[in-house]
């Protein structure tokens, strides 16, 4: 279906954005991945699935990077067609100790780069006719949980810029949609269930439980094959008219 399209995917080199941009891949898409970490893995993941892969390591906090990857992907295949804006950070504290250098890295990684990407990567869409751009919020994005001042912001903040970006580009071949996911089992929350479990002295998986039992009634994580085939829907013809939204996979977590 994505023959022929090229996906840059932000953070895509584990979690939530290896999943979306696996998902792309066997659609046909050329991929650009971009993160940090192991590259050679998640290259040769999505190379398996006959995809042809680059890598841009642009630091998403730095715009002149971010400029530099939208070039890049340029330069490898073309344009991008879809945007997956999907880098993020996180940083858990009280907001009279949140410390104000981690609110800021967070504002930057999780909320301008979505800014600066679509701004860089839109032109190109729009001369083109056709373009899907995906930002990654969270149900942190429409509803929000203690302690996470930074990242409840940032996450409502690229819900708002999904809205404005999808309403200027409303007459056009060309969407702006966010998903909102729940608990995502990813390397950043299992950092959160390890804690639990050793502040609580209890097992990984009664840590898991708690967890998952205090937001989400469903009582299962959501995976990045999940979101996946969320954003494959979102670049289909299906999705045409699919325009703004902020499209929740939470296990009914907003809806309580």
């Amino acid at each position: 279906m994505l023959k022929g399209k090229t996906a840059l995917v932000t953070g895509s080199t584990s979690g939530i954005g290896l999943g979306i941009a696996k998902a792309l891949a066997a659609q046909g898409a050329n991929i650009v991945i971009n993160g940090f970490g192991d590259v050679d893995g998640p290259k040769a993941e999505v190379a398996a699935l006959g995809a042809k892969v680059a890598y841009h390591g642009a630091d998403m906090s730095k715009p002149a990077e971010i400029e530099a990857m939208i070039a890049y992907a340029a330069e490898q295949f073309g344009r991008v067609d879809i945007l997956v804006n999907n880098a993020g950070i996180q940083h858990v504290a009280r907001v009279e100790n949140f410390p104000p250098e981690r609110w800021d890295a967070i504002i930057a990684i999780n909320m301008s780069s979505a800014f600066h990407a679509t701004r860089l990567a839109l032109p190109a869409m729009q001369a083109a006719g056709w373009g899907r751009i995906i930002n990654v919020a969270s149900v942190h994005g429409l509803v929000a949980s203690a302690e996470k001042a930074a990242y409840v912001a940032a996450k409502h903040g690229v819900v708002g810029l999904t809205k404005v970006t999808a309403l200027e580009n409303a007459t056009t071949g060309v969407t702006c949609n966010a998903i909102c996911p729940g608990w995502v089992l990813t390397p950043l929350v299992q950092k959160q269930v390890d804690a639990k479990a050793a502040t609580q002295g209890i097992s990984n998986e009664d840590a898991t439980k708690l967890l998952l039992g205090e937001k989400e009634p469903s009582m299962q994580f959501t995976t990045p094959e999940e979101l996946g085939a969320l954003a494959v829907f979102f670049c289909s013809p299906a999705g045409n008219n699919v325009r703004g939204v902020a499209w929740n996979m939470d296990g009914g977590w907003a809806a309580q």
